[in-house]
């Protein structure tokens, strides 16, 4: 491989705040941030304000909207032959 070309790819902290859940990936995003884990080990640090843990398509939580109307019927009524 050419040297000097490829970003720097290592292992980062990613923190959800949302949901306080943190994860240790491999990535090449640049951060000033660093954290020191469990394992006593220090990593550049993420933060982020959503994620899979938080979503709420994810989790499950997220309001259905009830369509009272009906679309089916509010398509026939636009578009019935007259």
């Amino acid at each position: 491989m050419k040297e000097g070309i490829h970003p720097n790819y290592r292992e980062v902290v990613f923190h959800d705040t949302a949901a306080n859940v943190k994860w240790i990936t491999r990535s090449t995003v640049a951060t000033n941030r660093k954290i020191t884990m469990e394992d006593g080990k220090e990593y550049p640090l993420v933060v982020l304000e959503i994620s899979s843990a938080s979503h709420p398509f994810y989790t499950g939580k997220q309001q259905r909207i009830v369509d009272t109307g009906g679309r089916v019927e509010r398509f026939r009524q636009k578009y019935a032959k007259k």
